[in-house]
């Protein structure tokens, strides 16, 4: 009786230990899965004659999305979302010239205006072989994607805007000193904006309308700051900020881009942006009707705080549009 006893106790706890294992290994092949599609990895490519710092995730052969990035930040801006898209999507996220761990040519040698910052992100995609892809703009990134648009509508699939601009009623009074700048090419306008760069300036962008600032990652605006604070990095950017007049010049174009070719579009925004308005993203209504656009209370950096909201909208976003 023991004996029996004693068997059935060692028989049981085989058993146990047989599905404790094959639990485990199940357990770590879909981690293993997951790191898979989720790792991300740093790249560099020569586009346009520049050292391109980009960050990818996700399988080569999947539906592809091109992150583009604004002003101050970087690829650095995407770290959260990454992970969030890579699971069925390839990811794609460079530097710009001049931003991030791209290079930062000197302006003798690289005229720093959005002509060419998109002339080096369309040797980027060359470079990629992309053929079709989404892309999502954040403020400089939103001029430069859209000239990537009206040079290629047939590659693009989708559009996802987070307070990237194209309108007049988008600008708020933020704009003021910069278009002062626009009309009147001095140096005493110039010098006027110097204070856009410095680190109060950075920390502005970042905690504007931000109702829990603790939720604003200290790296975040520090790394910016740190790429602003590079030689010449302010005459970079100040020559990008009068060249933005060239962006406003373009809003035509890029209208009659959204009529004529219709893009699916999801505009996702932080509606107490000091710089871009709540109306810009309604206007985008105006010339695609089936434009989806949703507001979040919090400020320019909208993924800094709503990342995870942001994040799952685009993902209904992506899975409702034809690849």
């Amino acid at each position: 009786m023991k004996k029996n006893k004693l068997a059935t106790i060692l028989m049981l706890a085989g058993l146990f230990t047989n599905l404790t294992i094959m639990g485990q290994s199940k357990i770590t092949k879909k981690n293993e899965g997951e790191d898979s599609s989720a790792q991300v990895h740093y790249r560099k490519v020569i586009a346009n004659g520049q050292n391109i710092f980009y960050r990818e995730a996700g399988a080569a052969g999947a539906p592809t999305i091109l992150l583009l990035h604004g002003y101050p930040t970087s690829s650095h801006m995407f770290r959260e979302l990454i992970p969030m898209l890579s699971g069925k999507y390839r990811v794609l996220a460079p530097d710009l010239p001049g931003f991030g761990y791209s290079d930062a040519p000197d302006r003798e040698k690289f005229k720093y205006t959005f002509d060419n910052l998109t002339k080096t992100m369309q040797s980027f995609v060359d470079k990629l072989g992309l053929k079709r892809f989404a892309i999502y703009v954040f403020d400089y990134g939103a001029p430069t994607g859209f000239r990537l648009a009206l040079a290629n509508p047939e590659k693009i699939t989708g559009i996802i805007s987070q307070n990237g601009n194209a309108y007049v009623e988008g600008l708020s009074n933020g704009w003021n000193p910069m278009q002062k700048y626009w009309e009147h090419d001095t140096k005493e306008n110039r010098d006027a904006l110097r204070t856009f760069v410095t680190a109060e300036q950075t920390r502005f962008q970042y905690f504007t309308g931000v109702e829990d600032t603790t939720m604003i990652a200290p790296e975040s605006y520090t790394l910016d700051q740190h790429f602003l604070n590079r030689p010449e990095s302010a005459e970079i950017q100040l020559d990008l900020l009068n060249d933005y007049k060239t962006n406003v010049a373009l809003y035509p174009k890029f209208q009659e881009y959204f009529r004529t070719y219709k893009p699916k579009f999801l505009a996702v925004w932080g509606n107490r942006d000091p710089f871009f308005l709540p109306a810009g993203a309604e206007a985008y209504k105006r010339d695609m009707p089936d434009a989806i656009v949703k507001f979040y209370n919090t400020g320019h950096f909208a993924l800094e705080t709503h990342v995870k909201e942001i994040g799952n909208e685009i993902l209904n976003f992506l899975a409702a549009m034809p690849q």
